[in-house]
């Protein structure tokens, strides 16, 4: 029994020296000091309606806990599109998601890092970018440019660690709603869904 514990502590532990390491190295492309809590990556996975056969976009993976979660609400590893900044999160979420399409690029301009794939639909978004280190303007550009690419009335889940939401209401084209606030994670979580204005 203690060897698999030991395992499993050792990977989390693995899991969040390398997570640290990138805050380090660049603290303005990771929101957190420590990964996101796996009660926080259930949260967020559970808006994909895994019934619409769309495929689902991740932005800012990191080490993948909320790539995990995806999975294993039932999204198919191929069906996944996960966007990571850092070039050493992206090897390491190849190696251990070879399945899950990894593009290392820049989620504020997906045209160019989606590529192919540019004009693609997908179900929902779930976002962990850390908005709160861009300027407002960049943050409503973001939300509405990722609202275009999921169906009308489906959600953009977007993580923070501020009291407010991180692209406030009323600056653009979409609607924001409070989803959740998560204490198991460190720091505390919140949750926000935008979503475009019903016509």
């Amino acid at each position: 029994m203690a060897g698999p514990l030991a395992r499993k502590f050792a990977e989390k532990f693995n899991e969040e020296i390398r997570f640290f390491k990138g805050w380090i190295d660049g603290p303005k492309a990771v929101g957190a000091i420590l990964p996101t809590s796996s009660i926080t990556a259930r949260r967020m996975a559970s808006v994909i309606d895994t019934t619409s056969k769309l495929p689902v976009l991740e932005l800012g993976p990191g080490t993948g806990v909320i790539t995990k979660a995806i999975l294993q609400h039932g999204v198919k590893p191929q069906d996944l599109y996960c966007v990571e900044y850092s070039e050493d999160f992206a090897k390491h979420l190849r190696i251990n998601y070879p399945d899950v399409n990894i593009i290392q690029g820049d989620a504020f301009d997906l045209d160019t890092t989606l590529g192919d794939n540019k004009d693609m639909l997908f179900d929902s978004v779930v976002s962990a970018v850390p908005l709160l280190n861009f300027p407002v303007p960049a943050r409503v550009q973001i939300i509405e440019d990722l609202l275009r690419r999921v169906p009308a009335g489906r959600p953009v889940i977007q993580i923070t660690y501020g009291p407010l939401a991180p692209v406030p209401a009323g600056k653009g084209n979409y609607v924001v709603k409070h989803y959740d606030f998560v204490m198991r994670n460190v720091p505390p979580a919140q949750l926000w869904v935008y979503r475009s204005p019903l016509s």
